[in-house]
Parts: structure tokens; sequence; C-alpha cells
């Protein structure tokens, strides 16, 4: 009985989390026998990854400029209270008619500190998690985030997903390919990330 975890854990961070660029709790309703919550927030018309299928077609450069730079202020706000957000992708932005953007779902989110703990890698929706995290890094921080923060940019700019992967491996050849086998030197600790001492990848690297 009582509330789930990840439920006050997320109306936690955001109470802490206020910005323009991020969703506003207006409420917290509890349930009749106190085991559900309710969080009433702004109405957003729409989210980008619906508004993407809808318009059909790449964001202008002068929305993407806006779109970013709306993205990032809220992001350096998260990260400025030692929060890290462990889901950005496009369906967890909302765009309001008049042009303002508003992250979305904390349910993942968590706070951080110095030093750094431990945490699941099993985070973040697979085409913008982050390549330490397909490799199995547990120790991690913002830059999870910012990963996902250029995928995101990337996919405002194609009107598709930068790298789509149908799985966990498939998505580290895709980025293999696209980016080089990382080593020791462009990359130092690499080689004893777990999934790189149990896969040899053997991808030509890009010059």
């Amino acid at each position: 009985y009582g509330f789930p975890i990840t439920s006050l854990r997320e109306v936690n961070t955001l109470m802490k989390a206020q910005h323009e660029n991020i969703v506003t709790v207006r409420e917290v309703v509890v349930g009749n026998d106190l085991d559900s919550i309710y969080l009433v927030m702004d109405f957003v018309e729409h989210d980008l990854k619906s508004l993407m299928k809808i318009i059909n077609r790449a964001f202008e450069i002068s929305e993407v400029k806006c779109l970013m730079l709306q993205l990032l202020e809220a992001i350096a706000h998260l990260h400025d209270n030692w929060i890290i957000h462990r889901d950005l992708k496009t369906s967890n932005l909302l765009l309001s008619h008049n042009g303002i953007l508003k992250v979305a779902d904390f349910g993942l989110a968590r706070e951080y500190g110095s030093p750094l703990k431990s945490y699941t890698n099993l985070v973040v929706t697979l085409w913008y998690r982050a390549p330490e995290l397909l490799l199995g890094q547990k120790m991690y921080s913002t830059n999870i985030d910012m990963w996902s923060v250029g995928c995101i940019f990337g996919e405002l700019l194609l009107n598709r997903a930068l790298f789509a992967g149908k799985s966990e491996m498939e998505q580290i050849q895709i980025l293999f390919r696209e980016l080089g086998v990382p080593t020791e030197e462009t990359w130092p600790g690499v080689s004893e990330l777990p999934m790189m001492k149990k896969v040899n990848f053997k991808l030509k690297e890009k010059p």
C-alpha cells in the first residue's frame, strides 16, 4: 500500500524544477484509497513527435533555433538544480499554440550529486540513449541528457530519428557505423564497459 516511489519522486522533482519551459504542477490530488496520486498540470496542445507527423516536414531553421533555445534553457535549469531527466525525446516535449516548449514526463528523473552514484543504465528511450548507457555504464550524470538533446536536434532538422535501431545491439552498431568504433584514445575507459568486454566490435572506423 501507499504511493509508488516513482510517483513521489516525480512530484518532488517537478516541485523543485519550476521553470517556464518545464511543465507546471498546479495541484496534487490523492485517490480515495490513498493508493493513487494525480498530478494536475497545465494543458498544452501538442507534443513535438505528434506535431511533426501532422505537419509532415522538417522544421524551418528559425523554428529549430527557437525550440532548441527553449529546450536547452530547460535542461540547463534542471542540471543547475542537480536533476537529470533520463528520458528526453520529442514525445516528451510539449508545444503550446503560442510556441512555448515545455519538458514533460519526469517519471525517470533523478537528483544526482558529487561523488556520482551508480544508477540503472536501463533508462532513456532507445533512439535517444547515450552510447555509455548502451555499453552498460552505470555511473553517469548530465551527459546522458545532452546526448538525447543532440538526437532531438537532429530529428528536428531531418524530420526523422537520427539513430533508429530496433534493439540495443542494433543501436550500438548504428552508432559505431556512423561515428566510428571508440578506442581508449578517443574514449578513455571505454574498453572496461560491460558490453565492450562481451562483444568484439569489428566495424570499420570512419576516417
